[in-house]
């Protein structure tokens, strides 16, 4: 029978499935949220619902998840300029520290009436070494601080996701949908 069908009918079938995949996505699908019409909804209806929970849901959530992604793009951005502000936190203690350690070294090779410029010298050293190490404990303090800040962000933007799609769902639910995310 297979050889009886002939090109016009494939191409219409083939045709067919194009404009399915061509279909729009859902506003719930948008956003992650599974949505079936247990009651046999229209898609038309659906939407219509989607809309109104999507409404209700910003309201009772008090959160708009397109506003959540602006913001998340925000944050990412906010949390790789804290990165590199972190990186800078210990630049220039070496120098600090050599120069402080010079000063301290020479007063200290004046009062013990040695070579101030050898006690400078000595002190520029150790003071450049400790510096080195301050400025990198300080960088390390500043990454873990940025570090934690973005997780926060990231957290609380979560939360606020999570409670949209909760407040989303029971709305679809209300209206017989069933609904998973």
């Amino acid at each position: 029978m297979i050889r009886f069908v002939s090109v016009p009918v494939i191409l219409l079938i083939s045709g067919v499935g194009i404009s399915l995949n061509a279909q729009s996505a859902s506003l719930a699908s948008t956003m992650d949220v599974y949505v079936f019409p247990a009651k046999g909804q229209e898609s038309s209806q659906q939407s219509q619902d989607e809309a109104a929970c999507y409404d209700w849901a910003v309201d009772n959530a008090g959160v708009d998840p397109f506003d959540l992604s602006k913001q998340s793009e925000a944050d990412q951005q906010q949390a790789q300029a804290e990165q590199e502000a972190a990186k800078g936190a210990g630049r220039g203690s070496g120098a600090r520290g050599a120069l402080g350690g010079a000063a301290a070294g020479a007063l200290i090779g004046e009062i013990a009436d040695d070579d101030a410029g050898e006690g400078a010298a000595w002190g520029a050293a150790v003071g450049a070494i400790h510096g080195r190490r301050q400025g990198r404990r300080a960088e390390a303090q500043a990454q873990q601080q940025a570090t934690a800040q973005a997780s926060q962000r990231e957290q609380v933007t979560a939360e606020q996701l999570s409670n949209f799609k909760k407040a989303f769902s029971v709305c679809l639910e209300a209206k017989d949908y069933m609904v998973k995310y």
